[in-house]
């Protein structure tokens, strides 16, 4: 590759495309298919991949909306889940203490009943403490009941809330598929023959050479690789061509590289040279002008000549 100044592809771009270059010099008596046929099949390529970028850019940003509602619905359904695990523990807690403000009342009721049967003050206080401890239970039992309801009921209210965004979420990602889907019926065909062209023509291409051409595409914010001279300039970023480095891209006897944005440069005219205009020689051109100068004086004379006989002619 000539001319490589590539800003974005990095060293081991510039490293790969060199790699590029001596394998193409080193092969050059082995490979048969010379570099014009190469710059064809890469410019036919780089059509075919264009026009499935059209189709997918018809298709807009549905496909990325259809993968990002999914997420959420996945999302939604698994905080759903946790929503609906956590009122369950909730649920079981509560019961658990319910359960353990029944024991703790029969425990205090049990131990009223051994306090009326007691003989000395040493079991009466020790029975006492077990009356008071158990009382002590049962309103951290019931405190925690109040907590634990409070908080179920805020989990109830999220739950329900993420079940109608949920249901929201879900008919919106119905009526998106749909969509998706009808676009994709229209544009299937044409897209699976364009990679069936596409696959056909990488084949024609050596691997290191499609490599590149991959990078340098996935590099270019609109996905060309391949562009013609357009205007004296490159058809990627629109800078200045010298006009010895737009005859070398016309020979096609070399592969061409932009020295600003890193895409190969190809000429126009590559697929059909008989589109090419044929450019006359400086003689033809003055001779030409000269002739149309005279015509005009003829024509500028002629017309003199006739105001002249029509003022002749008032007079008399």
């Amino acid at each position: 590759f000539i001319g490589y100044k590539y800003k974005p592809g990095s060293l081991h771009d510039l490293k790969q495309i060199n790699n590029i270059q001596m394998d193409t010099q080193y092969n050059q008596e082995k490979d048969t298919m010379p570099i014009k046929e190469k710059l064809k099949a890469l410019y036919e390529l780089q059509t075919v991949v264009s026009d499935i970028d059209k189709i997918k850019t018809l298709r807009g940003e549905l496909p990325l909306e259809v993968q990002d509602l999914e997420d959420n619905v996945t999302g939604l359904e698994t905080r759903i889940q946790n929503f609906e695990d956590e009122i369950k523990k909730f649920e079981t807690s509560i019961s658990g203490k319910k359960s353990q403000i029944k024991e703790s009342q029969a425990l205090v009721k049990r131990y009223t009943e051994q306090q009326n049967e007691v003989r000395n003050n040493r079991e009466y206080d020790s029975i006492s403490k077990e009356i008071e401890f158990q009382n002590l239970d049962i309103q951290l039992s019931e405190k925690r009941i109040r907590e634990f309801s409070e908080e179920l009921a805020t989990k109830k209210i999220s739950l329900e809330t993420a079940q109608k965004q949920l249901v929201e979420m879900k008919d919106d990602l119905d009526l998106k598929k749909k969509d998706l889907d009808a676009i994709v019926a229209d544009t299937k065909k044409g897209e699976e023959k364009l990679l069936t062209k596409a696959e056909k023509i990488e084949k024609k291409i050596e691997p290191r050479l499609l490599t590149a051409f991959r990078k340098i595409r996935k590099n270019a914010h609109n996905g060309l690789a391949i562009v013609t001279v357009q205007r004296d300039a490159c058809g990627g970023c629109f800078n200045k061509i010298p006009p010895q480095r737009q005859l070398d891209i016309i020979n096609s006897k070399k592969i061409i590289v932009c020295e600003y944005c890193g895409r190969i440069l190809v000429d126009p005219y590559i697929m059909d040279e008989s589109k090419r205009p044929v450019f006359q020689p400086e003689e033809n051109i003055t001779k030409k002008k000269k002739a149309t100068r005279k015509k005009t004086t003829k024509k500028a004379a002629t017309k003199n000549k006739s105001k002249e006989k029509d003022s002749e002619e008032l007079e008399s």
